[in-house]
């Protein structure tokens, strides 16, 4: 592999930003209850604490990789984990809800400048195509290692410390990358652009929250005007941002990535594989845990396994490649995300813990793969947008799994159970938790029926969720295998600005 020592000690440091991420989403969930007694938030201000981060990271993606090619990868990265470092102090220390709303707006904006700014880096740093493969697959597997670390970490800050203790953790992290990075990292950056299109950036940070919003609420409240109107009104300023594109000399966003049919497809499997991932991460934690009775620890033990099958698969994917056309191993991990989903549907502890497993087996090379076909056949000049567009359709696929999938979850529930909730009690359109809850406070024989209405319709419901996934993806892994098939490298028609380097995707 023709990559340095440097290149690999560099990786190392590309990876603490991948660790903050991961950690921060994960410990906030563990400080929720005792942030909520100090802080008291209401509804509506918890909800924004918990989302505020994701809505802004998701809106601010695309205007970010650009920014770090026009002023320069390593910089942005540089800027943006200081300016994570010090919003994170800000929540520690945040005295009202308000407070800390803000500055998790602070902390989605510089977190947002970090993965376009890693995997921008990583093409430069691994010019070779294999190796750059591997490094994508440290650079994955390092978001497991945070989910792995976070109930530890954040499970023994919050017992020694208060609330805002899992957000000083990001402090030493970048300390340590701002001290490393300008050493073992290089810096790179598109020569040729001299301007930064800020209102373009403005319409698709607006569209794209917009969006994430909408699809939000519409998975919180169902089929809405509010949602369906925002939604709308995304679709109108997407409409706008691309029409401006089109038009202008230096475009935020370079439409000529999509002419290769193969860089449109790994961007679909990669936004189509969080879209099930998201959307039956959900439907998977409530029926451990209100289907099948476990604790939220027992339910997080028993999602491990397939925390450590991607942590594990993160380099089996790569590994394959090798031998392997790539096109070939996203369309088998594609295959294998649909065979874990219809395992899942059997139901029971046993199907799920097992399906889950395949299923991330299947998901870690699809997404490291299709990340890297999207990343390095862009011009290098680019790369910076080529990331950042991967990880905004990873975040918007994501959400519309969770909107799309989730409602069919509830149609198929409320088609089943709903008809006998009014015996006890509950609204037809009741959830699934709130059946449970009641069940709890009836006596005895009035709880069991209950429960014996709504555990089979749920059941059900996941059931079609989990087979509707399945085939969706088996449909798209049909299709990655067929665009994806290996080819040979084809003259760079989006550029001038260098030839188009050769994926394992491209070779024969």
């Amino acid at each position: 592999m023709s990559a340095t020592a440097r290149s690999w000690a560099g990786l190392a440091v590309l990876a603490l930003p991948c660790l903050l991420v991961s950690l921060d989403a994960e410990v906030l969930y563990l400080a929720t209850p005792q942030l909520t007694a100090d802080l008291r938030p209401s509804s509506g201000q918890l909800l924004w604490i918990m989302d505020s981060y994701v809505f802004v990271v998701a809106g601010a993606l695309i205007a970010m990789g650009v920014l770090g090619d026009r002023i320069g990868r390593r910089r942005l990265l540089l800027i943006g984990a200081g300016g994570f470092g010090g919003a994170s102090l800000l929540a520690a220390f945040a005295a009202s809800p308000g407070q800390l709303i803000a500055a998790r707006v602070l902390m989605g904006l510089a977190g947002a400048s970090l993965m376009p700014s890693t995997l921008a880096l990583i093409r430069t740093m691994f010019p070779d195509p294999r190796a750059r493969t591997v490094a994508l697959g440290v650079w994955s597997a390092s978001f497991s290692l945070g989910g792995i670390a976070a109930p530890l970490v954040g499970g023994t800050l919050l017992a020694y410390f208060w609330w805002g203790s899992v957000f000083v953790i990001a402090v030493p992290a970048v300390l340590l990358l701002l001290a490393l990075g300008p050493v073992l990292l290089p810096e790179s950056r598109d020569g040729t652009a001299k301007t930064f299109d800020v209102a373009g950036a403005l319409q698709s940070l607006a569209a794209v929250l917009l969006f994430v919003y909408g699809v939000k609420r519409l998975a919180a409240s169902g089929w809405q005007v509010l949602p369906l109107v925002t939604i709308g009104a995304s679709v109108f300023l997407f409409a706008r941002f691309l029409r401006r594109q089109r038009r202008i000399a230096h475009p935020l966003l370079d439409l000529a990535i999509f002419r290769d049919a193969r860089t449109s497809v790994a961007l679909a499997c990669n936004a189509l594989s969080f879209f099930v991932h998201y959307g039956s991460q959900i439907a998977i934690a409530q029926y451990l845990q209100l289907a099948l009775g476990l604790s939220a620890l027992q339910a997080g033990l028993w999602t491990l396994p397939s925390v450590l099958a991607y942590l594990a698969a993160s380099f089996l994917g790569p590994a394959l490649a090798r031998w392997v056309p790539a096109g070939y191993v996203i369309a088998a991990g594609l295959g294998a995300i649909a065979v874990g989903l219809g395992i899942m549907a059997v139901g029971g502890l046993a199907a799920v813990v097992t399906g889950a497993v395949v299923f991330s087996v299947g998901l870690a090379p699809a997404y490291i793969l299709t990340t890297d076909l999207v990343v390095s056949t862009a011009p290098p000049a680019r790369a910076g947008m080529a990331a950042a567009l991967a990880e905004t359709g990873c975040e918007l696929g994501g959400a519309l799994g969770i909107a799309l999938l989730g409602s069919l979850m509830v149609a198929v529930y409320r088609g089943s159970a709903g008809p006998a909730l009014g015996d006890f009690g509950l609204r037809p359109d009741a959830t699934f938790g709130e059946a449970v809850a009641v069940a709890a406070t009836l006596p005895g024989r009035a709880g069991e029926l209950l429960l014996g209405t709504a555990v089979p319709a749920y059941a059900s419901a996941f059931s079609v969720m989990a087979l509707t996934a399945a085939v969706l993806t088996t449909v798209v892994a049909a299709l990655a295998a067929v665009v994806l098939r290996p080819a040979k490298a084809q003259p760079n028609l989006n550029s001038a600005e260098s030839p188009r380097e050769v994926s394992p995707l491209h070779r024969t």
